[in-house]
């Protein structure tokens, strides 16, 4: 499952691909140990924060809600990220759903 509840929102499993041409979320990465991760290529460069600026606008234009609600919560500097988002519970239910139909 790429998602997970958290106290006051979603964190999501995020595998991205820094000067991936454009910014896109889209497809299912599985790692060697089962666990799933929603694919995003981000146009932006992996320098200052940039590309993570650049996901978590892009997650939040995907997704309904504002920028301020999503943030990098772990791996800042690695292709493998967990994505907090805050909202109301319709919002994170909506989101959790639309994740879960991606999924293998």
């Amino acid at each position: 499952m790429t998602t997970t509840p958290s106290p006051d929102g979603i964190l999501i499993a995020i595998r991205v691909t820094p000067r991936g041409g454009k910014n896109a979320l889209g497809g299912i990465w599985t790692d060697s140990e089962g666990r799933h991760s929603l694919i995003a290529r981000i146009a932006a460069a992996p320098v200052d924060g940039a590309a993570n600026a650049a996901l978590e606008k892009l997650v939040a234009r995907t997704f309904g809600v504002r920028s301020r609600d999503v943030s990098v919560e772990s791996g800042a500097t690695s292709r493998q990220k967990r994505l907090k988002i805050v909202g109301n519970t319709y919002n994170l239910a909506t989101i959790a759903r639309k994740l879960e139909e991606q999924e293998p």
